[in-house]
């Protein structure tokens, strides 16, 4: 049997990763598709290396441009890509434009879709990603949720077939690169930081980095905390900001982080403050308080857990979530780190 993987962005290598391992232990044949989504170095080529993930079978080169322009373009390749390959299923994961696209692209020509992270709502449709996700949920025949909310949320659209409580692949990589992550890191000491002295934050979404006012809000509003701030600087957030590294108070900013040096930065930092979902989990996983700055999240159980809180980009909000107290429980979400194992039963069986 062979699977179609489509990837095209740093969370889906990190989610490809758990699922490659699980597709070759049930001795299933992976062609991997890279879109080129994010081609950066620091965002690409460094993680299949950290990772060992395979090296993709088809490299797109697609690259940045409009939404429009960029899953128009990986709509076509990947076609072509398909259309040789033939596969017995395409496997997509979570909510970005290579996720439209390489569903778009398999349901046109008649291949079953398994969705990954499938059911998953902010309820803003504002949202590219919100866009995404919902359009690929709907033209899927395989869904692979990650939590209860999500199979609910699938089943108020009228979708129950082909719908599977999986957990979440993410989980599965983690608690495999943790222990490696605090082994072979050097992060804290090549930045001169102690546990506990210092937040993280990251900032990639269009809604914070396109607006320019915005943007240098938010940063000032974190380099005046009451702890520094880490900022791994997403490209997209780089070239809004000019492509140099203004100073913003106290807020340090560095270059993108390979996943281990992150895993060990956000597992030893006070806080995390993102607009990124991956990263809400990870801190909810390694036990970090979270700070999202959006005004909604698709993963509202760790805001119902009180480990996250939805601050947007409002300084006063900020402040006032970094000093909530720490939640004296930590229930167990998403799985139990086999999400992988039975994403690949499933597509072994056929199922939907």
């Amino acid at each position: 049997m062979k699977i179609a993987t489509i990837l095209g962005a740093r969370p889906q290598f990190i989610k490809a990763w758990s699922t490659s391992r699980a597709l070759r232990a049930a001795g299933l044949d992976e062609v991997i598709i890279h879109t080129g989504q994010h081609y950066d170095e620091s965002l690409s080529g460094r993680f299949f290396t950290e990772l060992g993930l395979p090296t993709p079978r088809h490299h797109l080169g697609i690259g940045s441009g409009s939404h429009g322009r960029q899953t128009g373009r990986m709509l076509e390749q990947i076609e072509t890509v398909l259309i040789a390959e033939r596969p017995d299923w395409v496997l997509v994961f979570g909510d970005t434009n290579s996720t439209l696209a390489g569903a778009l692209a398999a349901v046109k020509l008649h291949l079953p879709v398994a969705h990954i992270e499938a059911g998953l709502r902010s309820h803003s449709r504002a949202m590219p990603e919100e866009i995404n996700r919902i359009t690929t949920d709907h033209i899927s025949d395989l869904l692979l949720c990650p939590c209860p909310a999500a199979v609910t949320q699938l089943a108020k659209e009228g979708i129950t077939r082909g719908v599977h409580e999986v957990g979440d692949v993410m989980q599965d990589a983690l608690l495999h690169f943790v222990a490696r992550a605090r082994a072979e890191s050097s992060v804290l000491s090549s930045l001169n930081l102690a546990a506990g002295t210092y937040y993280v934050a990251t900032l990639h979404r269009a809604e914070l980095t396109d607006n320019p006012v915005r943007l240098r809000a938010l940063l000032e509003a974190l380099g005046d905390l009451d702890l520094p701030v880490v900022l791994p600087l997403h490209p997209r957030t780089r070239s809004r900001l000019g492509g140099e590294n203004p100073v913003f108070g106290s807020l340090r900013i560095v270059e993108p982080l390979g996943y281990l040096d992150m895993l060990q930065l956000v597992a030893s930092s006070a806080r995390v403050l993102t607009d990124s979902g991956g990263l809400q989990k990870e801190a909810y996983w390694l036990g970090r308080p979270c700070v999202t700055l959006r005004a909604e999240t698709e993963w509202v159980e760790t805001v119902a857990s009180g480990w996250n809180q939805l601050a947007n980009d409002s300084p006063a909000l900020i402040r006032a979530a970094l000093k909530t107290p720490l939640p004296s429980t930590h229930p167990a979400l998403y799985g139990t780190g086999d999400a992988a194992i039975r994403i690949a039963s499933l597509l072994s069986a056929g199922r939907t």
